[in-house]
């Protein structure tokens, strides 16, 4: 879907909820505003999409801090010229110090502590001594894992193209069957680069893996020189980003005839994707949905096989918060975009995961994911 086709994403009802969001999200913290520093939280905050920059959200104003690369893209991303209520200050390559008057003694400015690194924390203490620097971790997780409507056309937009991907990529395997010809991981590997960057995806979520056979007992084994034989189980984990905003799908094909064990493992991974679909609504805890999953393949005898969490938010990161695993109870938003991605992996054989997003909403979970989960036979 081109950007063209896509509900704006901006609009100023949702500016103006943003900047509400952010002083109620500082008041809830005891601190006078926010100092964001984490590029993906000020793309959501503000929209502003550059490499460089800090964002202080104080009393309902957003300032944003960049560099004199970004004057323009600054203006228009943020919409400050047309009263957006962002402010964009371009003072040079010194940030820290360009907070000034903005960051005067007296004030409790929460930071982002898991997105900052010590050094540019030591910069803030030295040269604004008089504000207290309150230390927070995931301090927007909450707030941008509930997606707007336009948010999730972006992610669906960036899964079509994803699914096209692979519905190529399984006609590439097919034909390839002249003798002496090999098929490697690799190969296929840079055909799902170029289809989605030829598709209009403006970058890859992540490296896409393929796995072919025993590679495929590696949950995050990256695309070698292994060509593809028959009777081989192939995991392929790909996704694209439109507009900011990923998408992620694993599926195992068959290369033929891949024996009764491996088909049986298929099955109950399958049996665990669906269950926990299934069963995935908000207020529900992440380690009770992985639950679900879990207690089928650990029936199938296949426990000790699924050695990961169940999925993870998708959004403007390929993994946001919440995480949904077994280590983890956070009750699952309204309007959040979570994968469900059960595995088994059998060291040195072959492995299986099957993986969708899901829009977890309070009465149930709706499929972003489109592509058939059955076993497809190449």
């Amino acid at each position: 879907m081109p950007d063209s086709a896509l509900p704006p994403l901006w609009t100023p009802s949702l500016r103006r909820a943003r900047a509400d969001a952010l002083a109620a999200r500082a008041a809830e913290l005891g601190a006078d505003g926010l100092l964001l520093s984490h590029l993906p939280d000020v793309r959501w905050a503000t929209g502003f999409t550059g490499s460089n920059a800090l964002v202080l959200a104080r009393g309902g104003e957003t300032i944003l801090f960049t560099d004199g690369r970004y004057t323009e893209q600054a203006a228009s991303e943020t919409g400050s010229a047309t009263g957006s209520g962002v402010e964009v200050r371009v003072p040079g390559n010194d940030l820290v110090g360009a907070l000034g008057d903005a960051a005067t003694g007296g004030q409790t400015l929460a930071i982002q502590a898991d997105h900052l690194t010590a050094s540019v924390l030591a910069d803030l203490r030295a040269r604004h001594s008089g504000t207290v620097w309150m230390e927070v971790s995931a301090v927007l997780d909450a707030l941008v894992a509930v997606k707007t409507g336009a948010e999730i056309a972006r992610i669906e937009a960036a899964q079509r193209i994803t699914e096209a991907v692979f519905d190529e990529v399984c006609e590439v395997i097919r034909s390839a069957r002249a003798p002496g010809e090999a098929l490697t991981e690799r190969d296929l590997g840079a055909r799902i680069v170029y289809g989605h960057l030829r598709r209009g995806c403006e970058r890859m979520a992540f490296d896409p893996i393929v796995a072919s056979g025993p590679n495929g007992a590696l949950p995050h084994a990256r695309p070698g020189g292994r060509a593809l034989q028959r009777g081989d189980l192939v995991v392929i984990d790909m996704g694209g980003v439109v507009d900011g905003y990923a998408s992620d799908m694993t599926r195992t094909v068959a290369l033929g005839d891949v024996g009764d064990e491996a088909r049986r493992v298929y099955d109950r991974v399958l049996a665990a994707h669906d269950a926990a679909v299934d069963a995935a609504v908000a207020g529900m805890t992440t380690d009770a949905l992985d639950g679900v999953a879990r207690a089928v393949l650990a029936d199938a005898g296949l426990a000790e096989a699924f050695s990961h969490g169940l999925g993870h938010g998708v959004g403007l990161q390929t993994h946001e918060w919440p995480r949904v695993s077994y280590t983890r109870s956070d009750a699952l938003p309204d309007g959040c975009v979570v994968t469900i991605e059960p595995g088994a992996y059998l060291a040195g054989r072959f492995g299986v995961r099957i993986e969708d997003m899901i829009h977890v909403t309070a009465t149930a979970a709706r499929r972003l994911t489109r592509t058939p989960r059955a076993l497809l036979v190449l």
